[in-house]
């Protein structure tokens, strides 16, 4: 055999095992960027909160269990923010349900028409009090969302009236009465439902409720004025981004494909817009806002659109104001009623930086709590075993979780306070030291003149005479009275 068949028979034996080590390979790279893509290392968790050390948060951390529990994501890819966020945007949730409600139309002052769905309780509520959340949704979103839909169902099965703003001009049946239609951070339309309920249902408390910017908007209005935080049980907001004006440098960037969210919201935005060309372009209303919608076309981003449209509705001369006054970071110190804000570590739409604005604000005043959650998306976080999720999420679960624990709180309060409950954190268990209990007391000083300094002013031994004024108790208890009068 030559040189020249040897050398080809060698490579022709070679060459299947090259093949094979390159289909090693491309299986291995196709399993490690799916590894990467999916998160699948990452760890679960439970929430890592930051809140202040008083009765009322530790009866809350006791009460909600899912703030203190792992939150689980379906094994498979629920750990990808990515893909519960995409899951979220494309089928809101699984197996939605569809509660039957009636929709409220309130005309405002500028001629605009705002209108909420109200959805009547399915059940009493636990503590037979009435109680109303108020629920401001997401951008473009209104009460026919499957989310909402399935928020509402599951807080109407445990007892809660839910009326559901829909934002205006985001319900495509519903025409625009007026050049205007919802912003960043208008709260007018959430204000007049708020005052409908308060009006139509007079012995209600409010339990307020909002969904990414809708968390915004609901945090402004109860910061905006004290008066608004009236009947006001608490405030949960989830998956905010608190600054407008901080988030629109991180939304022109390409880290976690936020560019190309920024894109898919703008492109949405365009379509409501354009929706509603008629009522806000049309003849006189084009020059009283003066408007320049040829540019909406060409928008690529929220902030294009933002600039050249959103702002105008409300007269801001600038971008910058428009952000800066829309924004709740300016108003959320100003609220008082117990506040949980939650967000995901891992999601897109929300800029790491963004979330030293809740961390901080928990830190400094006791009433809130901030929960970042190792996964979740933006609005997503779905729970499951391995692949299908589950139709109820924790959102969903920990929302009405919060709202019975304050309720629950809120009934044993008055109880609590006047010494007739058996409320564990407002009241502690034993008697501090400087009271001790009465038996261990009357144990601990078993002599006649010690127990006479500690409970009666008269001189009379104890055990000969009763006296006719009576006695003086340094830790005054029904216990005590009781021993002495038999005494």
């Amino acid at each position: 055999m030559s040189t020249h068949e040897s050398d080809v028979h060698t490579l022709s034996q070679e060459l299947p095992a090259m093949f094979d080590g390159m289909k090693l390979a491309a299986v291995a790279t196709v399993l490690y960027v799916i590894v990467r893509c999916l998160n699948l290392k990452s760890p679960t968790a439970p929430p890592d909160l930051t809140y202040q050390d008083t009765p009322l948060n530790r009866f809350l951390l006791k009460s909600c269990p899912q703030l203190t529990k792992e939150y689980i994501p379906p094994l498979l890819w629920g750990k990808s923010g990515h893909l519960q966020t995409a899951l979220y945007g494309k089928l809101g949730r699984v197996s939605s349900p569809n509660p039957s409600g009636i929709r409220k139309y309130l005309p405002m002052h500028d001629g605009a028409t705002a209108t909420f769905d109200l959805f009547e309780p399915l059940k009493d509520h636990p503590t037979g009090e009435d109680i109303t959340m108020v629920i401001c949704p997401g951008i473009g979103n209104h009460s026919e969302k499957h989310y909402v839909r399935t928020f509402v169902d599951y807080a109407q099965k445990d007892g809660y009236r839910c009326a559901v703003l829909n934002h205006l001009g985001a319900l495509p049946n519903i025409e625009l009465t007026s050049p205007r239609m919802f912003t960043y951070g208008c709260t007018w339309e959430f204000a007049a439902m708020v005052g409908y309920i308060k009006r139509a249902y007079p012995d209600t408390q409010l339990i307020v409720v909002g969904f990414s910017l809708g968390g915004n908007i609901v945090c402004k209005f109860l910061g905006e004025n004290r008066t608004n935080q009236e009947r006001v049980l608490c405030c949960v907001s989830v998956c905010q981004g608190y600054s407008a004006l901080r988030a629109q440098e991180t939304f022109l960037q390409w880290d976690q494909f936020r560019r190309f969210y920024n894109f898919l919201m703008a492109d949405n935005m365009k379509k409501i817009i354009l929706s509603h060309r008629h009522s806000l372009f049309g003849g006189s209303s084009l020059k009283k806002i003066d408007m320049e919608p040829s540019r909406l076309y060409t928008a690529t981003s929220l902030m294009q659109i933002d600039d050249n449209i959103m702002r105008k509705f409300h007269g801001h001369s600038s971008l910058k104001e428009y952000y800066e006054k829309e924004s709740c970071v300016h108003y959320i110190h100003n609220v008082n009623v117990p506040l949980l804000l939650v967000n995901s570590g891992d999601d897109p739409l929300v800029h790491d930086s963004l979330l030293t604005i809740p961390r901080t604000l928990a830190a400094k005043k006791s009433n809130v709590v901030f929960a970042l959650t190792l996964h979740g998306g933006h609005l997503g976080f779905f729970e499951g075993a391995v692949l299908f999720p589950q139709p109820l999420t924790w959102m969903d679960k920990v929302i009405v979780g919060y709202a019975n624990a304050m309720c629950q709180w809120e009934k044993q309060k008055p109880m609590c306070q006047s010494g007739e409950s058996s409320c564990e954190e407002e009241k502690p268990k034993h008697p501090p030291p400087s009271c001790p209990p009465p038996r261990a007391a009357l144990r601990r000083h078993l002599k006649l003149r010690s127990l006479r300094c500690l409970l009666l002013r008269c001189r009379p031994p104890l055990l000969t005479s009763r006296p006719s004024a009576p006695p003086r108790l340094l830790c005054v208890n029904t216990v005590t009275l009781q021993y002495v009068n038999q005494l």
